[in-house]
């Protein structure tokens, strides 16, 4: 079994600058020992060789006395860790591109990328297509490095102060593009509405995978274990994410990050392992001071309690590092896991729903995704996410799930189709958003198979007083006192066919100023927010518009507790999980085996939209754990004590009497 499988990492990244190429490795040792890691991840090479490389066009660091890569990875190894090289093709050193400018991006205008003497390379050329794996090979000829991992892999069009530069122009994207479109030109826009873009876009994937599919062969080749890593999830071992941050990132802030980026690849693909790196910095400029030592706990918790080991990042050393405030939380975490890493690794599942996350090189409407992924979360319903691109693949597991989410989705293959058709067939609900089924003759004729629905068009709201009709309380009970909900952006005006009842009304916009003229509203006799098909074993239902994005970018409960009315009523009958806690709290519960089972629970009170703090206690939880048998024993392993429960035959009921900030109780029955 190669090391990695265990996914028991404690990783900490030392991004080093041209500085550290005669870095003190002796004491660094010393400081990752003090952080509980297990494996270090170190430059290599790409942008700056910190090596004695032989190649000609791998430029080493400037004034370097002494072969780094060889004692990083001697001492790592002597030390008990394993060691990760990290190389960058995205860019090279300006006097490789004086020597090869035919391996360099070019913008539209023909120009170069030059940022303060790193140019810009690009993904077809001959130095990312070839010359790379002489740089890799090198490395792994020479070194006996555990695993590589590739920033920045794939197209880049930014610099690193934002600017954007479009699409690359070179030699060989413009003839690489052809071959691949039949004689078509590289795009004259980015839009997604251009079907030229959205062809690149595939070009893009395919041209990605190429070089994943000769990185992989080569180190395979090698006569021993070696973990590949990067960005993407083809023919990779570690899928490396990041929580980060980033001064102007548009809000909301995304307070599920690490959850929901461990969920998204641990969920989906069994022959993987996913990596979250919590990046210490505020933001690329800025990359000297770190975040809210309150946000790097949520985010290192968050992995962890969704499935992942630890991973966690600073630029350069620790030596000269100017913001140590957050070290001593990673420490206390790290030496958390490692003490008790017996329960960590191999969670399963314990879902009631599945989540499909959007897939494919093209999709327009993410945040539906976010915003349903945050309902759940809320709520505390146990579920899963799958990918998209796995949906085939995990055909037989979704037949599990009592309902699965569909947001706002497109560019099903028919073998995706099929797999939620089968899944249907055998009693589970599918619930959909937004114009999810309505693209192409596959997709609708499955909307129509399943959902009895046909597709009339598309208007899109903006600055329309259009609402939705909670006309029918019994079928939406949060609804007691509250008619009408607010309606904006996309609305897809379905037909029902036979078998498929209108609920939510859609109420007609009419004029909303000034004040004297603000009626004149019409319940629409045609469309509706949600259509129900006719059960036969499982539910079908479709909401034509976008409840995810509104909630998740304005957060109005109204949109939530629409999904929640029409899933509880898909999947009938109470939940695995359910219990008093606030929506404050985050809760995860996996099994671990057939006698235990691992329940965390994380305090996110000290978050309060922009700012994190030092999080409130919560009193009194209790949770209600369906299906479980007798319960022998609960302990807390944070606070090393047993924790109040009772069993029934219903199941087991755990009580905490305060949570400070993070419980992982173990469950034996």
């Amino acid at each position: 079994m190669a090391w990695w499988t265990t996914n028991r990492l404690r990783l900490i990244q030392n991004n080093l600058r041209e500085s550290d190429a005669n870095l003190d490795v002796d004491l660094l040792m010393m400081q990752l020992k003090e952080l509980s890691a297990n494996v270090l991840m170190m430059n290599a090479g790409g942008i700056v060789a910190f090596y004695p490389t032989e190649l000609e066009y791998h430029y080493r660091a400037a004034g370097q006395r002494k072969d780094l890569l060889q004692e990083a990875v001697e001492k790592a190894h002597a030390n008990g860790m394993r060691f990760i090289a990290r190389f960058d093709f995205s860019k090279a050193h300006e006097s490789i591109y004086a020597k090869r400018p035919e391996w360099f991006y070019r913008t539209r205008e023909g120009k170069e990328v030059n940022y303060h003497g790193i140019v810009h390379t690009c993904v077809n050329s001959f130095y990312q297509r070839e010359y790379s794996l002489q740089v890799i090979d090198e490395v792994l000829t020479r070194y006996e490095v555990d695993g590589i991992f590739f920033n920045m892999f794939g197209y880049q069009t930014r610099d690193y102060s934002g600017k954007h530069y479009g699409i690359c122009f070179c030699g060989s994207c413009q003839a690489g593009f052809r071959e691949f479109s039949g004689g078509m030109e590289l795009p004259e826009t980015e839009s997604l509405d251009d079907p030229v873009y959205r062809l690149y876009k595939e070009f893009q994937d395919v041209t990605v995978k190429q070089i994943l599919d000769r990185i992989h062969e080569l180190v395979k080749s090698k006569d021993r274990e070696i973990a590949i890593s990067t960005y993407n999830e083809y023919k990779v071992d570690i899928v490396r994410k990041e929580s980060n941050t980033d001064i102007h990132r548009p809000h909301p802030v995304w307070l599920y990050s690490a959850s929901e980026n461990v969920q998204s690849l641990e969920d989906s693909w069994d022959d993987k392992l996913v990596s979250n790196c919590s990046i210490n910095a505020i933001d690329l400029v800025h990359r000297f001071t770190g975040v809210s030592k309150h946000e790097i706990n949520i985010r290192l918790k968050e992995g962890l309690a969704s499935g992942s080991g630890l991973d966690f990042c600073i630029i350069g050393i620790f030596d000269d590092y100017p913001d140590g405030e957050n070290l001593p939380v990673v420490a206390d975490i790290f030496r958390y896991h490692k003490d008790n890493e017996r329960y960590y690794g191999q969670f399963h599942s314990m879902a009631d729903v599945a989540l499909v996350k959007p897939g494919r090189p093209v999709q327009k409407h993410t945040k539906e995704y976010f915003g349903l992924y945050k309902m759940l979360k809320e709520e505390h319903i146990l579920f899963d996410v799958i990918h998209q691109n796995t949906l085939a693949a995990n055909a037989e597991r979704l037949k599990g799930y009592r309902a699965i989410l569909i947001p706002d989705t497109a560019g099903f293959t028919a073998e995706e189709l099929k797999a939620l058709e089968l899944a249907h067939g055998q009693g589970v609900s599918l619930l959909a958003t937004g114009g999810a089924f309505t693209e192409g003759a596959e997709e609708q004729a499955f909307l129509r198979r399943i959902f009895h629905a046909s597709v009339e068009g598309v208007h899109y709201y903006h600055q329309e007083a259009a609402y939705l009709w909670t006309e029918d309380k019994q079928a939406f009970p949060r609804f007691p006192e509250r008619d009408w909900i607010f309606l904006d952006g996309p609305f897809h005006r379905l037909q029902p066919e036979a078998g498929a009842v209108r609920q939510l009304p859609l109420v007609e916009p009419s004029t909303y100023g000034p004040p004297e003229r603000a009626f004149g509203h019409r319940i629409s006799g045609q469309a509706a927010g949600a259509l129900v098909a006719a059960k036969t074993k499982g539910s079908a239902i479709i909401l034509p518009w976008q409840p995810g994005t509104l909630y998740y970018r304005h957060g109005f409960a109204d949109h939530k507790h629409v999904v929640l009315d029409l899933l509880e009523q898909a999947a009938e009958g109470p939940w695995k999980l359910s219990t008093n806690a606030p929506p404050s709290v985050e809760v995860f519960f996996h099994r671990l085996d057939d006698d235990a089972y691992l329940l965390h629970l994380l305090n996110l009170s000290g978050f309060n939209g922009v700012t994190y703090f030092e999080p409130l206690p919560v009193y009194g939880i209790e949770l209600s754990l369906r299906g479980l048998g007798d319960c022998q024993g609960a302990e807390d392993l944070v606070t090393k004590s047993k924790v109040d429960y009772s069993s029934t035959e219903q199941g087991v009921t755990i009580r905490l009497a305060e949570l400070k900030d993070f419980a992982a109780i173990v469950i034996r029955t």
